[in-house]
Parts: structure tokens; C-alpha cells; sequence
């Protein structure tokens, strides 16, 4: 037989075999009933022990997003905490110095080490790798917080603190399955390795550096990675993602000169530029929603009749999210249709104006120089490059019909692609098994509006499959004020993973 044949043949016979597992029409072993419960049972008995170590982790200030030296010194101390509590696992760690971080006013900061641990070798076991961040965004009492956001704060079973659900609950959640099978001296049922960052939400500085450079020695025995730094859609139905939009940031310069004027003066006289990119942004988008950038649908995948039932059968109460959400009235009126917009349709946002008059008060200004900035979150198949060239294209045909004598430039200062996985795969399998399991009902198969670039970097470098394992309830207020994980989805999130563990050793 034609070898390329053989491996089609190969790659459909899996696929089959899949589709049959999850029919129940060919079964695998399940597994054994006797060591899930004791591994359960030992999760409830040491939940308060979990809970006091979240708490420990969530008191360190690991704010990545702010340059100061204080909070540099606290990201070195979670990860050297991180690193311990690996190694009294048993753990192979390695800390990686990253180096230093440049400032834009020319000083640097050092760069907190990433984790890099090894538990088990067997080469008979699947090696699943998990991916995590340590750091946290900026977090203030002050700012509206009900408690300190240094504080675990357990309230009605809610676990109130910075980095409690994004992203040191899930990172613990999968250590204490770890540990659970550890204290019950069970092996594990897979090799598993950890990397685990502390610059995340400062934008991962210097990891797809690491991971280009360890994708043939940390990775090379990898199997699967995992993710678990996004949320449900839900407040109590469990869910697995498998796509994320990507995103391409724009800033858009009109300028006359770099002063401002007075009003009084030149008002009248002048192409003003906030008059001209006040029209450059309302040439974006219409008042449905819909981007006014000619070409930019064109690359988008078509729905198909298979898609839409994926949104048919996901559980999303519209009058509780929309009370949730605190708003009025969406876009749309239908589940299906709000969730294709947030996920497989591209949307563009308006963010805000630079060098504008915003404070109190009145101001009879005309500025010189103004930049307007706007995003558009991509989907598959749709290319950052062309993007770039069809909004730039779009923006100077409209300021040329303005006949302003202002400048224009256009720039594009972030541009990330959308991310998208085969659920086919083994652990997309392996994970609703272990939700089955745990919670005793099918997930919802999501996608995320957002972008979790890592995903795609993994996809891309290290060519293995990628699931997001979501843990928090979608009010947790991930970066918001009074962020929280229910304490039931940590610890029913840490059974979760322990189950994933089994699973994934029977399908592997």
C-alpha cells in the first residue's frame, strides 16, 4: 500500500474508533471504580487543606502587569513556591532564568523563571503536559473591592482574591490531583509535566522563546497539553473549549500639528482631527454589529447545519446572562445567535481616543493630535497580514474622500490568530468522560470570544493537541474587582483532573 494511504487509512480508523467510543457502541475499560472513589474521598477530606493553600498562594502580590520592583520580588517568590511544593511531589524541576525585561524608559526588571517539571517517564503511559500562569492582574481595595484582594475570602462557599480563578485555583486544582494519588501512594495513571509562567498578563514575556527552544527535549515526549485558564459559560454546567478568537489591534493617528489650539481661535478655519478620525471610526463598524471593512468576512468559515447544532445543545439561560451582564439588551435575541457572535463571527470594538480632552469639566480645545484605537477579534480562517492590508485600506479610502489636510497613519500593534482544535482528539474525549464522571452530565462544547494566545503557540511549535479544561463559573470576574472561584468548582475541579488522569490512561 501507498504509505501516505496507510496513514490516511491509520488517521481514519482512529477517528472511527473515537466516534464509536463516544456512542457507546465499542467500549473501553473504565476506570477502576474502587480507586476513583478512594482518590474522591481523599479530595473532600483535605478540601480545607486545599483551600489553605490557595489561600497562601493567593497572598503574594504576583502582579506582572505593573513594572515595579516590589512586585517583581513577590513573582520570584510564588515561583520559587510553585517550584517547592512540585518537588516535595517528587517532581524533576527546573526553574529557566528568562533573563531581564526591557522598560520602555530604559531600565529592566528581571524576568521570573519558568517552571519546567517532570513527573514519571514511563514509557508505556501517555505524557500529558499542563500549562499555567502565577501572575495576576494589578488588584486595589480601593478600587471597589469588598474585601482585600490579598485575603482569601470565603463567603457563602465563594472564595473571594486576586488570582483565585485566574489562574493559582486551577494551577493547584491539577496540583492536588497530583498529590492526592501521591498521599495514596497510587502511580499516577499518566507522565505529566508542568509549565508554568509568571508573566501571563503581561504577555507571556519570553515564553514562546522557551517553548521553540524545548519543543524537540521538554515537549519532544509529550503527548497532550491542557490549559485550564478560561471559564464556563455557565454558572454550574461544566464545559470544554475548544477554540478562541484571535485579535488584531489597531491605532489610527490623525494629526495636524503636535500642540493643540484654542477653539476660539482656529475653530472654523481648521480640518480638525477629531472630526476627521471621529469619521474614520464611525466608517467601522454599523449599528448591528456588522464590520463595514470591505473583504473582511470573506475568509471566514462557512456555518454548517452540524455547527449549529453545537450552540442548539449548549445551556446558556439568556435572561440570566443578560441580568448578569447588567445590560439592557443584546445585539441578538436568540442563544444561537449570540453565541456564533461571540465566537465564530469576527467583531470589532472601539476602545478610546488618545490625546483627547477627557477630565471633568469644559475645555475649549482643539487637538493637534489624536490617536483612535480599535481591535477585531478574528476566527478561523481569517489572516492577521490580510486584515491588516484590508483595514489600513479601508481607513485611507475614507480620510481621502475627506480631502483633510491632516496626516494619517495606520498601524496595526498587536496581532494574534484565532485558535481551533480537532474534539476528535483523544483528551477531548478522555475530558467529558472525567466530566461525566464528576458532574454527571455532558459539557458544553464552547468556544472562547476571547484570545488565549498560548494555545496556538502550543499548537503551532509543538504540534500537539490542545484542550482547554475551563474549572471557574463564568461569574467569577476573572481581572475584575471581587474575583472568586467557588469552592465547590476547586475541589470538584480537582476531582475532575484526577478523573482526566484515569481517563486519558485508558484511551491513551
Amino acid at each position: 500500500m501507498d504509505p501516505k494511504l496507510g496513514r490516511m487509512a491509520a488517521s481514519l480508523l482512529a477517528v472511527l474508533l473515537l466516534l464509536l467510543l463516544e456512542r457507546g457502541m465499542f467500549s473501553s475499560p473504565s476506570p477502576p471504580p474502587a480507586l476513583l472513589e478512594k482518590v474522591f474521598r481523599y479530595i473532600d477530606l483535605h478540601q480545607d487543606e486545599f483551600v489553605q493553600t490557595l489561600k497562601e498562594w493567593v497572598a503574594i502580590e504576583s502582579d506582572s502587569v505593573q513594572p515595579v520592583p516590589r512586585f517583581r520580588q513577590e513573582l520570584f517568590r510564588m515561583m520559587a513556591m510553585a517550584a517547592d511544593m512540585l518537588q516535595r511531589l517528587g517532581a524533576h524541576v527546573a526553574s529557566v532564568d528568562m533573563g531581564l525585561q526591557q522598560l520602555p524608559d530604559g531600565q529592566s526588571l528581571p524576568i521570573p523563571p519558568i517552571i519546567l517539571a517532570e513527573l514519571g517517564s514511563d514509557p508505556t503511559k501517555g505524557t500529558v503536559c499542563f500549562y499555567g500562569h502565577l501572575d495576576v492582574q494589578p488588584a486595589d481595595q480601593g478600587d471597589g473591592w469588598l474585601t482585600d484582594p490579598y485575603v482569601l475570602t470565603e463567603v457563602d462557599g465563594k472564595l473571594y482574591g486576586r488570582g483565585a480563578t485566574d489562574n493559582k485555583g486551577p494551577v493547584l486544582a491539577w496540583i492536588n490531583a497530583v498529590s492526592a494519588f501521591r498521599a495514596l501512594e497510587q502511580d499516577l495513571p499518566v507522565n505529566i509535566k508542568f509549565i508554568i509562567e509568571g508573566m501571563e498578563e503581561a504577555g507571556s514575556v519570553a515564553l514562546e522563546e522557551l517553548v521553540e527552544k524545548e519543543k524537540d527535549r521538554f515537549f519532544s515526549g509529550v503527548d497532550y497539553i491542557v490549559i485550564s485558564d478560561n471559564l464556563w459559560i455557565s454558572q454550574r454546567k461544566p464545559a470544554i473549549t475548544y477554540g478562541t478568537r484571535g485579535n488584531s489591534y489597531f491605532m489610527v493617528e490623525v494629526k495636524c500639528r503636535d500642540q493643540d489650539f484654542h477653539s476660539g481661535t482656529f475653530g472654523g478655519i481648521l480640518h480638525e482631527p477629531m472630526a476627521d478620525l471621529v469619521a474614520l471610526l464611525g466608517s467601522l463598524v454599523d449599528s448591528s454589529g456588522h464590520i463595514l471593512v470591505p473583504g473582511i468576512y470573506d475568509e471566514v468559515v462557512p456555518l454548517t447545519e452540524e455547527e449549529i447544532n453545537t450552540y442548539k445543545a449548549i445551556h446558556l439561560d439568556l435572561e440570566e446572562y443578560r441580568n448578569s451582564s447588567r445590560v439592557e439588551k443584546f445585539l441578538f435575541d436568540t442563544k444561537e445567535e449570540i453565541l456564533m457572535h461571540l465566537w465564530r463571527y469576527p467583531s470589532l470594538s472601539i476602545h478610546g481616543i488618545e490625546g483627547a480632552f477627557d477630565e471633568p469639566g469644559a475645555k475649549t480645545v482643539i487637538p493637534g493630535r489624536v490617536i483612535g484605537k480599535f481591535s477585531i477579534r478574528l476566527v478561523p480562517h481569517m489572516n492577521v497580514s490580510v486584515v491588516e492590508k484590508q483595514v489600513t485600506r479601508h481607513l485611507e479610502d475614507v480620510f481621502s474622500k475627506r480631502n483633510s489636510s491632516n496626516k494619517m497613519v495606520v498601524s496595526m500593534a498587536l496581532g494574534l490568530h484565532p485558535w481551533i482544535a480537532n474534539i476528535n482528539d483523544t483528551q477531548y474525549l478522555a475530558a467529558k468522560r472525567a466530566i461525566r464522571t464528576v458532574f454527571g452530565t455532558e459539557p458544553d462544547m464552547i468556544r472562547d470570544g476571547s484570545t488565549i494566545p498560548i494555545a496556538k503557540m502550543f499548537q503551532e511549535i509543538v504540534h500537539k493537541s490542545v484542550v482547554l479544561i475551563p474549572l471557574g463559573a463564568v461569574d467569577d470576574g476573572e481581572h475584575s474587582q471581587n474575583e472568586k472561584i467557588n469552592r465547590w468548582n476547586y475541589i470538584e475541579g480537582t476531582k475532575l483532573f484526577a478523573a482526566f488522569f484515569l481517563e486519558m490512561a485508558q484511551l491513551h
